[in-house]
């Protein structure tokens, strides 16, 4: 899970918070890893509205200088809600470990237990790196073993139970104490939660609420074509969606790349040439390219002529969307960790790239290391699709993570810098 910042909220002392938490990314030899916040401070906001405030009128806090900080600060309101992953009752701990060892019980405790060690480990806080050190039994918590079966099984349990109910005060007061709710901008809050409730109010409206006996044909009838002229006014205001061509921004080891993408069909079709894919450092070095060059695989669209007119003319921009930003960076060493310690969505989105440009190369390496009957396949596909009844991948993944390494060695490969 490198090169992504995910929102998360930590249910604590004063409430749910919500705050940002960058998992593990490399810069070079350097590997990082960071929350919210600015030297010994955390930061959390007391709603998603603040945070989503916050993130876009702050630039002196610690993650403004990873990778993905710009494209965070261009997001959707609604995109800084927390999933149900990424919500963790930090205070609900202890009787959660009260409870049968169920497989919905093991996950929640295990993804808490696992977000505070990380806090403790990032923000240096001595009494939780301490809770976890001095009780390595704690790593017991594992969706998909049998470790709580059997007679031993159940002292085991009641064993974490009793070192969850005696020490955990001492935990949360450790993370109380690190919190800082952060000044916002007021106006800046205001647009935000005026954001969430239109994302809201859209999403209620996609949920059909009626008796179809009621609908009247002709009515049905007029909105299908009201919905085709909104959907012919977006395409005409958005430039990329109208020529069916989708900027995408890359993170691997060698820097950043921007490139193009579009699909004919089910097959991807990328900015390059028999495979090999062009990649930019820059937006000017990318329009002009354009511009000048097509000896390459999009000039086929008939498409293509609007976007060398535009590039040859100045007037182009390549707002990326956030799901066709992809990071390479970091994934292979994040498996040695397990399924359950890696971003699902940046593992999803690096899957997305690494099988889109194997199928433009025309190779078939990627589906067949990542088919779900191989160790790396079953690997990304429970890590992606967690499932508590299903049986857990178990480690060393040593070899999993050399296959993955191997995958995004060959995609560098293909993947060349034009300027």
């Amino acid at each position: 899970m490198a090169g992504d910042i995910v929102p998360i909220e930590l249910g604590l002392t004063e409430g749910n918070l919500f705050t940002l938490w960058a998992p593990r990314w490399r810069e070079g030899d350097d590997e990082w890893e960071a929350f919210l916040g600015l030297e010994d401070d955390l930061y959390a906001l007391p709603g998603v509205a603040e945070l989503v405030a916050f993130v876009r009128t702050d630039d002196d806090n610690d993650l403004v200088d990873h990778p993905a900080w710009e494209t965070i600060k261009k997001v959707q309101a609604a995109e800084l809600v927390p999933d149900d992953r990424h919500s963790y009752d930090l205070i609900g701990v202890p009787e959660l470990a009260a409870e049968d060892p169920r497989p919905e019980v093991l996950g929640e405790l295990e993804d808490a237990l696992e977000i505070v060690r990380i806090i403790g480990e990032v923000c240096e806080l001595a009494p939780v790196t301490k809770f976890f050190t001095g009780n390595p039994i704690l790593g017991a918590v594992t969706v998909g073993t049998n470790n709580f079966e059997g007679r031993d099984g159940v002292d085991l349990w009641v064993r974490i139970g009793r070192l969850i109910a005696k020490h955990w005060d001492d935990v949360i007061d450790a993370l109380d104490a690190v919190i800082t709710v952060p000044k916002v901008d007021a106006d800046a809050v205001t647009i935000a939660e005026d954001e969430l409730a239109a994302a809201a109010s859209a999403e209620d409206e996609d949920e059909p609420d009626f008796d179809a006996e009621e609908v009247v044909l002709d009515d049905a009838d007029d909105d299908d074509e009201q919905d085709d002229d909104e959907e012919d006014e977006i395409d005409e205001d958005d430039f990329w969606a109208g020529v069916g061509i989708d900027p995408i921004r890359i993170y691997t080891d060698a820097g950043e790349f921007l490139t193009l993408r579009c699909y004919l069909g089910d097959d991807p079709v990328f900015l390059g040439r028999k495979g090999t894919i062009y990649g930019f450092g820059s937006q000017r070095a990318l329009t002009r390219f354009l511009a000048d060059n097509d000896d390459h695989d999009l000039a086929k669209l008939s498409t293509f002529n609007d976007v060398q007119a535009a590039a040859d003319t100045n007037e182009i921009e390549y707002d990326v969307l956030p799901e066709n930003v992809y990071a390479l960076q970091g994934i292979g060493e994040d498996i040695l960790d397990g399924p359950r310690r890696i971003d699902s969505r940046q593992l999803d989105l690096a899957v997305e790239l690494l099988t889109d440009a194997a199928d433009y190369a025309g190779i078939d390496t990627v589906n067949e290391a990542l088919a779900t009957t191989t160790p790396l396949g079953w690997f990304v596909d429970y890590a992606i699709n967690p499932d508590p009844k299903r049986l857990a991948p178990s480690g060393p993944f040593d070899n999993e993570a050399e296959v993955w390494r191997a995958l995004v060695h060959d995609f560098e490969d293909r993947l060349v810098r034009r300027g």
